[in-house]
């Protein structure tokens, strides 16, 4: 079973998932189709990604004007933010962070023009994803991981980044 709540920022969900464990460890079911669109996330996923990082790697932050996500953390522990970067909403420029872990068992949906960044907090951990589009690098807006206009409050000063995260490029 899972539990939706709404987020401060319009359109992204917090969702809890049952998870069962025993001596021989967990079993969560992850993805449902008729679940989630019975709680109003009605979108058809067609790719699923995982990244796999060590301690103090921050990734994004990533926008796409398309796709929507739905991530979660099924190894390890992540700092998650999600900004909004649609330059033609109110809400341009807010932001909030959550925290995924395998213990939690949390996942958040992410609509689109909205900017998903995570920074590694244990050892390694693993970033999965669902997306409603195929991977379109030329649909991608990346934003600095300190951009002055959002102020976000990040638990590290020093982060290993991409080149790519190091720059930035809005698209």
């Amino acid at each position: 079973m899972i539990r939706v709540k709404k987020t401060k920022l319009p359109g992204v969900l917090h969702i809890e998932l049952d998870a069962f464990r025993d001596h021989r460890g967990v079993y969560i079911e992850t993805y449902n189709r008729v679940h989630y669109r019975t709680r109003g996330i009605d979108i058809e996923f067609v790719e699923d990604d995982y990244s796999r990082s060590r301690r103090n790697v921050l990734r994004g932050i990533h926008a796409d004007a398309k796709c929507c996500k739905l991530i979660s953390c099924p190894l390890g522990r992540i700092y998650v933010v999600i900004v909004n970067c649609n330059r033609r909403s109110k809400h341009f420029g807010c932001w909030q962070s959550f925290e995924l872990s395998e213990k939690n068992n949390a996942q958040l949906f992410v609509p689109s023009k909205h900017g998903v960044a995570h920074l590694i907090l244990s050892r390694e951990a693993i970033f999965n994803y669902k997306q409603s589009e195929y991977y379109n690098l030329k649909r991608q807006a990346t934003f600095r991981w300190d951009d002055k206009r959002f102020k976000i409050r990040w638990p590290i000063k020093n982060p290993i980044l991409s080149r790519r995260d190091e720059e930035g490029h809005v698209a």
